[in-house]
This record gives C-alpha cells, sequence and structure tokens, in this order.
C-alpha cells in the first residue's frame, strides 16, 4: 500500500532552565559537527554518506559531546543539504535531526536524547495529533528552534494512502495565479483579494519600520515575524483542501501546470517594483505541494501539464488567435473570435489544463492537437464580431 509522510509539529513545553540550557547546548554542537562535516567533505571532494563518515566520525566524537546517533545524522544533513542545494554556505544552530535512538513518544510526552542525557518534555497535541502517532513508528524527527526562543519538535508519519478508483478521462484543472490564487475548470475560484492586501500591508509596515532604525522598531519586526507567512500558509492549505475534496467527489484526477522557473521568466520582464515583489512573494509552489500531498492521500492523481498556450487557447473550439503577439484574452475576460465563447480567462485556462490532463492520463486517445491543426494550415481567420456566451 502506497504511504504519504506528513509531519506532526508542536511546541515543546521546559520544564527548567536545565533543559533550556541542554537544547541549546545539542544545538550549537550539532551546527558545529555539520560545519566540520562539510569543511572535510570540500577538501576531500567526498560526498558519500559512508565515506564522509569514516573520515569525521571518531574526531566529532572526540571534540564533541554529541551522541553516535547525532553525529551519525549530522552527516546525513550535510549530504542531504547538498543533495537538495546544490551549494551549501554554513549550518547555524536551529534544528538538529533525530531517530528512532534519540526520541521517543510515550503517553503525551516526549523523549529526546541531548548532549547529557534523556530529557522529557511535555507534548500538548491535538485529537487528530494523537491520531496520527498512535501505533506508528516514527522513525524520523526534527527539533527546532523559533526565532523568538520557543522550540518545536517535528515528527514524520507516514500515513496510508487510498485505494481510490478515478476515471481515466475525467481531470479537474487547476490555474494558479495572483489576481486569482486559484480557479478549477468546474467553475469555482478563490480570489487573491484579501491575500494581496495583507501583503502590501506587511510590506509597508517592514518599509516604514526598517527606515528608522530604531530598537523598537526591530522588537516590531520580530513580533511580525511569521504572521504574513502564516496567513498565507493558511490560505493554501483551505484552498487545496477544497479542490481536492471537489477531485474526491466527481471521482476525478488533479491537472496542474508545471511552473518551474516562472520566477525568472516574470523578472525578465519590466515591471515596477510593486509587481516583482509580488511575482516573488507569490506561493504557488506551496499550493502545489499542500494539493499534491493531500491528493495522494486521498488517492487521487495528480499530472502536470506545460503551461504554454492554456490561456490563449479557447477551451471550446480549440483554438487559437493566429498573431502570436496577440491573445483572445483581455484581462479577466476570454472572447473566442472564432466560436464566440465568452466567459472568464481563468476559468478557460483551467478547463484547457484538464482537457491537457486527461490527454497526458490517456495518451491513446489524443484531443487537442485536432483543433490547432486546421488554422495553420489552412490560415483560418478570426470572425470579426463574436457572438454568444459561454461560461
Amino acid at each position: 500500500m502506497a504511504v504519504q509522510t506528513i509531519t506532526v509539529r508542536n511546541k515543546l513545553i521546559l520544564q527548567n532552565s536545565q533543559q533550556h540550557d541542554a537544547i541549546n547546548k545539542t544545538l550549537k554542537q550539532f551546527a558545529f559537527a555539520c560545519n566540520q562535516m562539510l569543511a572535510v567533505a570540500k577538501a576531500e571532494n567526498c560526498w558519500n554518506p559512508a565515506k564522509l563518515q569514516k573520515l569525521t566520525y571518531y574526531d566529532i566524537r572526540a571534540i564533541t559531546q554529541l551522541k553516535a546517533n547525532h553525529v551519525c545524522n549530522a552527516v546525513r544533513r550535510v549530504v542531504n543539504a547538498k543533495s537538495s542545494t546544490g551549494k551549501v554556505k554554513e549550518f547555524r544552530a536551529t534544528s538538529i535531526a533525530l531517530d528512532v535512538r534519540t526520541f521517543i513518544y510515550k503517553d503525551g510526552s516526549v523523549g529526546i536524547t541531548l548532549v547529557d542525557k534523556r530529557h522529557w518534555f511535555e507534548w500538548k497535541l491535538s485529537y487528530e495529533q494523537k491520531k496520527l502517532l498512535e501505533g506508528k513508528h516514527n522513525r524520523f524527527a526534527t527539533l527546532s528552534r523559533t526565532r523568538s526562543g520557543q522550540y518545536f519538535l517535528n515528527v514524520a508519519v507516514e500515513v496510508d494512502c487510498d485505494k481510490r478508483y478515478v476515471s481515466k478521462n475525467k481531470a479537474i484543472g487547476v490555474d494558479l495565479g495572483r489576481r486569482a490564487i486559484a480557479a478549477i475548470s468546474t467553475g469555482e475560484s478563490w480570489d487573491g483579494e484579501q491575500l494581496n492586501k495583507t501583503r502590501d500591508r506587511y510590506a509597508k509596515v517592514r518599509a516604514n519600520v526598517q527606515s528608522r532604525r530604531s530598537r523598537s522598531g526591530r522588537r516590531l519586526l520580530r513580533r511580525l515575524s511569521g504572521r504574513e507567512r502564516r496567513f498565507q500558509q493558511w490560505v493554501n492549505h483551505n484552498i487545496s483542501k477544497s479542490i481536492v475534496g471537489i477531485a474526491k467527489k466527481d471521482s476525478a484526477i488533479i491537472s496542474m501546470e508545471n511552473l518551474t522557473n516562472i520566477r525568472q521568466s516574470l523578472n525578465a520582464k519590466p515591471r515596477n517594483r510593486q509587481e516583482r515583489r509580488r511575482s516573488n512573494n507569490w506561493a504557488f509552489y506551496q499550493l502545489r505541494l499542500f494539493i499534491q500531498y493531500k491528493a495522494n492521500i486521498a488517492g487521487i492523481p495528480v499530472v502536470f501539464v506545460p503551461p504554454a498556450y492554456t490561456s490563449q487557447v479557447c477551451s471550446h473550439c480549440l483554438r487559437i488567435h493566429p498573431d502570436p503577439a496577440k491573445s483572445f484574452r483581455n484581462e479577466k475576460r476570454f472572447v473566442c473570435g472564432y466560436c464566440g465563447a465568452d466567459c472568464d480567462a481563468d476559468y478557460n485556462a483551467a478547463r484547457n489544463i484538464a482537457a491537457y490532463g486527461v490527454t497526458i492520463n490517456s495518451p491513446e486517445a489524443p484531443k487537442l492537437s485536432c483543433g490547432l491543426v486546421p488554422q495553420f494550415v489552412l490560415g483560418a481567420k478570426p470572425h470579426q464580431e463574436p457572438s454568444g456566451r459561454v461560461g
């Protein structure tokens, strides 16, 4: 049976200052060990975990108080950071990787092995979090410290995925954007006006506070830190839950655009500072990840399609404007010059994405190329006055 890994995150409740000092000491030594291993890995050009552990294990154990499993986890963190990011400068004392021998969850408390001994912390969980942890063999976790000095434990939990029948010829197309955070081919959409206003408000506050360069301003920035991120995360969780729920109800796959490197192409265009900031703060990838893991748990396949022409093709007659420099789309409205279809532009793009998803999922019966061929081969011209309204 397929499984999906999700994270159970909650705050640790410290009983005394001894636990506080022990955690900070462990975090510092773990970061020191990672940086020492990173220096050796760069000098020896060694990124194999077994070879790097052989080169550094005994030296790290001799100069730190870290346990054996801490050192092994430090090796894996260095190698994984290199493989995921490609370039690592320095590790900071903000988190430590744990495994089954360095943490244990038992009766509402969690035991974590630190440099001196195993400490037990109170760990208040919600009902849903308790259900996730019950009967699970938790192998990996991360102990992290926030900027405000709070400590959180993130436990990786494997959840069994549902076995669900979905139609190969039915897809829910998802068009992602900044004006409308998401629009789907069934007609639902989620407006991004409130999110953009919230981001603009936080950006204005940060600019005003940073220009004053005062101590009280730095305290305000620390207090506001994370609020914008948490609000964005809350919005994306709600949208992704709704989209997966609709796909479950319709027994359909989910089709999305592959927007890799979209920021680079947007930043290459001349735009003002506000538009550049908004596009760089666009959290489309987070929404994509939320949809993916929720759909995986629900047993809903997710396919990705190329984004080219999804906003320019008419989803009803499958034709595109003959002039490559023009489009039938105008802001939020799409009016086809061939069939006269008049509908919301995001809805039109979502229908195209759904059709592309069905074609990719069922390649034995392509349906999209036929409508595009005549206009290029025969040189068809668009009608001057579109009629009718669809949408």
